[in-house]
């Protein structure tokens, strides 16, 4: 074995070590741990467990799930051919979760591993490069339950330039094969295998020949995709009922606003793709730019100069999709608002650190730069460790605070009645917390559900979003979160034991509650004048292993 070999093997097996010990919160703390709140705990989690306790994981197109909104969509829970939803069947809430966060990370690192070792970067003696990078990579702060929509990128880009470069072999089908197994079309891989298109048709027009081997492989991996997704693929195309995405409008910024949000997301990123590229990854790629430019390198490192740009084109694209310029385009083309073009910028963590390993190469390349590559590295690993969930989420209630299943389970004793023999909603309290304990909920946060409901749901908070702009336009325009609102808790769900807040002036209308099946509210803030809405206290909870205080108000 060479030296380089041997020094490639230890940096790989550090790196898996370091991988394990990131993860190992998740398995050591179990539900003490405390993870990411936003779109994790308020939502996908508990949908997973509605989903795996609803006997209708295999359901048909036209079935639905009672206990969520008196009858959400199968369909809006995704499809059963996502192993992240079997994960939850098999294993309870953070073991599931944990696994689902190692699988996603060690194949990142394979992943980014495999396509800079050996497309990008190929010297035997930069091996730190390509590990440190693959291992900077894997420890990013990536959405949860997006799984490797967008770390699985690299293994895919491998796969592919294998077999457009003609050294297409059985490993790299399978790779195509089972990537959709694990990920979402829509959450990722729609943009990079049409980015990847662009690239095949790029090259036809530049006389480079039609490449049938690259083109059938983009075209097996997007049918792979429809079928996995085929629910996703039905409603978007055949489900003639309109749902919530139907008002979604998201063409209102301003031109200079789209600027300014243009430089924000490239220099900080967005929360659903965290990069955590500001500090380090940026001088890096500047100072390699430099270097390009003094040296006249354009064409030797045109790749990092095509990925540079990609770059700052992305941040443009993902700004100026919300800018209202679009309107007269969405008035026309009405799937322009009810799909996410703007995620396209979802490429960019592949791009990032793609640039970041070219850009030390660069680096490397200058012997009086050479020494600082090794510390930029370190920089950038250690950076990412203080992402780890449970240092930054350690203020948030922990997974057993949260879904408070102790307080919960009183709750639904006290009621006294099957769970699914009447509704409740929540105020102050995200309705998943409800949901994951089995109570049949009227509100919810939702992809997407019947566009009908949204109108009979609002009829409830409808003088308390005439008091407040802010939440009408929010559940008018877009809905996702179909909670009780109100105009004094504004979009706060998170109120603990320990706040001191309440609420004094409420104006809901029951009716239409009641006509709905709804008989309960659980609040995690007290009703000052419960009484004129037609409520009356039950019982205040309490408990040790929970973050609320739950006040349980029934309708008369």
């Amino acid at each position: 074995m060479s030296y380089f070999q041997d020094k490639e093997r230890i940096f790989i097996v550090f790196s898996l070590i370091v991988i394990s010990l990131f993860l190992s919160p998740y398995f050591i703390l179990g539900d003490d741990a405390h993870i990411r709140v936003h779109d994790n705990l308020d939502s996908n989690l508990a949908w997973y467990k509605v989903l795996a306790e609803s006997g209708q994981i295999a359901g048909s197109l036209q079935s639905r799930i009672p206990q969520i909104i008196n009858g959400l969509p199968r369909n809006a829970l995704g499809t059963e051919y996502s192993m992240i939803v079997w994960l939850y069947v098999w294993f309870p809430t953070m073991i599931a979760y944990g696994i689902s966060q190692a699988i996603t990370r060690f194949f990142a690192f394979i992943g980014m591993y495999l396509v800079l070792k050996d497309h990008f970067i190929k010297g035997k003696d930069k091996s730190l490069i390509r590990i440190g990078t693959a291992l900077a990579f894997a420890l990013t702060p990536f959405w949860p339950s997006g799984m490797l929509s967008t770390l699985g990128m690299p293994l895919a880009l491998w796969a592919l330039l294998h077999i457009r470069n003609g050294r297409g072999n059985g490993l790299h089908y399978l790779a195509l094969t089972l990537l959709p197994f694990y990920s979402s079309i829509v959450l990722g891989f729609f943009f990079f295998l049409s980015a990847m298109g662009l690239l095949w048709l790029s090259e036809v027009i530049r006389g480079k020949g039609w490449n049938w081997r690259f083109f059938r492989a983009i075209a097996y991996m997007t049918a792979a995709y429809l079928i996995t997704d085929y629910r996703l693929l039905y409603s978007f195309l055949f489900d003639g009922e309109p749902n919530s995405r139907d008002e979604y409008f998201h063409a209102r910024l301003s031109f200079w606003h789209s600027v300014r949000l243009t430089f924000k997301n490239f220099l900080l990123g967005h929360t659903h793709v965290m990069t955590v590229h500001t500090l380090v990854i940026l001088p890096v790629i500047f100072a390699a730019l430099f270097l390009i430019w003094k040296q006249r390198k354009w064409v030797k490192e045109r790749i990092f100069v095509f990925l540079f740009v990609l770059n700052f084109v992305l941040s443009a694209w993902y700004a100026f999709w919300f800018y209202k310029g679009w309107l007269p385009l969405t008035e026309k083309f009405h799937f322009l608002d009810t799909f996410n073009f703007a995620r396209y910028h979802f490429l960019r963590p592949l791009v990032l650190y793609l640039l970041f390993a070219i850009g030390l190469k660069i680096l490397w390349d200058e012997k009086f730069l050479r020494k600082a590559v090794p510390w930029l590295v370190a920089a950038q690993i250690l950076l990412l460790l203080f992402t780890n969930e449970e240092i930054v989420h350690r203020k948030k209630p922990s997974v057993r605070e949260f879904y408070a299943e102790q307080q919960f389970n009183a709750i639904k004793n006290h009621i006294g009645k099957p769970q699914n023999s009447y509704r409740i909603a929540s105020i102050g309290l995200h309705p998943a917390i409800a949901q994951f304990n089995g109570f049949y909920t009227l509100d919810t946060y939702n992809n997407f559900y019947p566009l009908s409901y949204k109108y009979q749901f609002r009829k409830i908070i409808e003088k308390e979003l005439e008091k407040n702009k802010r939440i009408r336009i929010y559940f008018d325009e877009w809905g996702g979160r179909c909670y009780l609102f109100t105009d004094e808790l504004g979009k706060h769900y998170l109120f603990k034991k320990t706040s001191n807040r309440r609420i004094e002036n409420i104006d809901l209308n029951l009716e239409p509650f009641k006509q709905m099946g709804g008989q309960f509210i659980f609040s995690s803030v007290p009703i000052d004048n419960a009484l004129e809405n037609n409520l009356k206290l039950d019982k205040v909870f309490t408990s040790k292993e929970s973050a609320w205080k739950i006040y349980l108000y029934e309708a008369l």
